[in-house]
């Protein structure tokens, strides 16, 4: 099962916000400049529909990382975020939230653009917009994936574009269907991803180099390794970085062992005795080969 794979099982398998005790480092250019957090929702200055829409998700308070994210990602001027968080943590709600928050729906063009690394994500992404955003009547959103095929010169009325780095750079630049230079928010979600699976990064830069320079940038990414820093480099200029603790990378309610086995045999003399000896209402069993 490759990262992206992982990604979308997590995301599916964790409907619910997984509670964390967690501690964020946040690192930005200038220290003195004010970080603030906050405990509920209501401390923000969300519309009255996107509460609405975040109670629906079964939000009650913000997670951990929305508690400091959210103001970030919702301040004005509009500040650039790289944030590393992993999947049932509240990040997807987050950068939604704050997509939602930044539209104009009056104005009938794209205003944001959300890259993931594989079309399921994307509609996974879109799946949260369409929850969190259904009393948003006017907010529309549409997908640049394979398969959603549109005319060269097409005027798109979404204000939200969810895709994949080459069918939007496909949209962007050569359908031109969406006009870079109108985008104010863009998020790049499961960055290390996107490094690892070849041309995504290239294709990434690419769109992101050719958006107006007030344009608000958001990174995630689950890992922070230096690919991810590198690359998070090159896409966010002057960004507040929030990131875990190297000791906290797993979840705590999650508890992880490992069995070193020779051969296939032991493998399942492992499986065998697991099972004997745990009782187990459901699992997935993950294969190299068929």
């Amino acid at each position: 099962v490759d990262s992206a794979e992982t990604s979308l099982l997590n995301k599916l398998i964790r409907t619910s916000l997984v509670e964390s005790s967690h501690h964020v480092e946040i690192l930005q250019q200038d220290p003195s400049s004010p970080l603030f957090s906050v405990k509920t929702f209501e401390e923000l200055t969300l519309k009255k529909e996107l509460l609405q829409g975040i109670y629906i998700m079964g939000f009650n308070r913000p997670s951990k990382i929305q508690e400091t994210a959210l103001p970030i990602m919702l301040a004005y001027p509009p500040q650039n975020l790289i944030a590393q968080s992993q999947s049932g943590t509240g990040k997807t709600a987050a950068f939604v939230l704050a997509m939602l928050s930044r539209v104009n729906a009056a104005e009938k063009y794209p205003q944001c653009l959300c890259l993931a690394p594989t079309y399921e994500l994307a509609l996974q992404i879109g799946r949260v917009i369409e929850t969190i955003g259904r009393f948003c009547a006017d907010i529309k959103v549409t997908y640049a994936v394979r398969g959603n095929r549109v005319l060269q010169g097409t005027a798109l009325e979404e204000q939200i574009v969810i895709g994949t780095p080459g069918t939007m750079l496909d949209w962007c630049f050569k359908r031109r269907v969406v006009d870079v230079k109108k985008i104010n928010m863009f998020v790049l979600d499961e960055a290390d991803i996107m490094i690892d699976t070849q041309g995504l990064s290239y294709q990434s830069i690419r769109i992101q180099r050719a958006l107006p320079k007030g344009c608000q940038m958001l990174l995630f990414s689950a890992t922070f390794k230096e690919t991810v820093r590198a690359f998070a480099v090159q896409i966010i200029s002057n960004p507040i970085v929030i990131k875990l603790r190297e000791e906290e990378l797993t979840l705590s309610n999650i508890r992880q062992y490992f069995f070193v086995c020779r051969s296939r045999e032991e493998k399942y003399r492992a499986l065998c005795n697991i099972y004997g000896s745990v009782t187990i209402g459901q699992a997935m069993i993950f294969c190299q080969v068929k």
